[in-house]
């Protein structure tokens, strides 16, 4: 009978073992496990057919105590009103992580997240680097005691990029100029806006897109249209009560968000206004939300979960000492059928 090559019987083989297995000390393996540079292809194949046979499993916490490095990345976020956007992010955050062999740790905040907490989670994790969401993400005084502490971290979503910060963040902007054109194109030219939350860069970018494709279009920017919002469904309810008293009232409403959109839709429901024959109506985002509601909305998918995992790659590649990256991704405009012509054009078939 052959020898075996596994390690049946017990926890998983030893770093030792997939060394003497490919002819190469510990340290060659670490580098390899660790996605190091400066080991030679063939040197790097026979670690990684070792690792396969023996079914080698490094563990994050093991590797670090060789040096100060944890191998843990943790993920700061405030709680949201919809929570399938931090679902994505967890999603798209841990396979980055998995992949790279770290662990990933999760800070959520169901208050204002302090410098003072996120100097405690620091120390009380060890982990090697934070990824901020947004709004953390824009808080001066929380990236200024990571930047003094020399703690590394990514940025998600960031309102400002700063060169000097690696940051990974969805075209808001681009997505809402493309909406508004869609929404332009089917003939409405009042439309109403509701914001969402300021404290979030997206909110300023969105609203900043829908101007900016007005203005593409010769159009002036009517300040009524545009109501105050937080990213929720009441936001959407309030929004709609307060531009249906305008002398005008919209043809349609872009929401800064789906809940919003949703708030939207069924306070029109509840008052007899016909969606989408006499109001259309759009969000972003894409969430659950977009198809749960009657009618489907028309929005604006964001790649949220691609954007997480970007976001850890690049901050485990900065922390193993590559310079800082900006990288921004494309977003989708999804048609559906809360968005139509207004009646008024539907009429004279224009």
């Amino acid at each position: 009978m052959g020898r075996r090559t596994t390690t049946a019987g017990r926890r998983g083989a030893t770093i030792r073992e997939v060394a003497q297995r490919a002819g190469v000390s510990i340290k060659t393996v670490s580098r390899v496990v660790n996605h190091e540079p400066n080991v030679r292809p063939e040197t790097r194949e026979r670690v990684l057919e070792a690792v396969s046979v023996l079914e080698y499993e490094p563990l994050p916490a093991a590797r670090g105590l060789a040096g100060r490095r944890t191998f843990s990345i943790g993920l700061v976020y405030e709680n949201p009103h919809e929570f399938s956007y931090i679902q994505r992010l967890i999603e798209g955050s841990y396979a980055a992580c998995e992949a790279k062999g770290h662990a990933l740790l999760l800070r959520p905040g169901t208050e204002d997240v302090t410098p003072d907490l996120v100097r405690q989670f620091v120390r009380q994790t060890r982990v090697d680097g934070l990824l901020l969401t947004a709004p953390i993400t824009d808080r001066a005084d929380v990236t200024s005691l990571l930047v003094e502490s020399d703690i590394a971290f990514a940025q998600i979503s960031p309102r400002e990029t700063n060169p000097q910060w690696t940051s990974v963040s969805p075209d808001d902007f681009g997505a809402s100029r493309t909406l508004t054109r869609h929404v332009l194109g089917l003939g409405h030219r009042r439309i109403g806006f509701i914001k969402g939350d300021p404290k979030h860069g997206a909110s300023h970018k969105r609203l900043s897109g829908h101007l900016a494709c007005l203005d593409d279009h010769g159009l002036q920017t009517d300040p009524a249209l545009i109501v105050d919002g937080q990213f929720d469904f009441d936001s959407g309810r309030r929004g709609l009560l307060a531009l249906w008293k305008l002398p005008q009232p919209p043809t349609a409403i872009i929401a800064c968000n789906d809940d919003t959109a949703a708030g939207v839709v069924v306070t029109a429901h509840e008052r007899g206004i016909r969606v989408p024959g006499t109001l259309a109506v759009a969000g972003f985002d894409d969430s659950p939300t977009a198809t749960h509601t009657w009618p489907a909305l028309t929005t604006v998918r964001q790649p949220i979960a691609q954007i997480a995992f970007r976001a850890t790659e690049l901050l485990i590649a900065s922390i193993a000492g590559e310079p800082p990256r900006q990288e921004t991704f494309s977003c989708d405009l999804i048609a559906r059928s809360s968005m139509a012509m207004p009646a008024r054009a539907k009429e004279t078939g224009s």
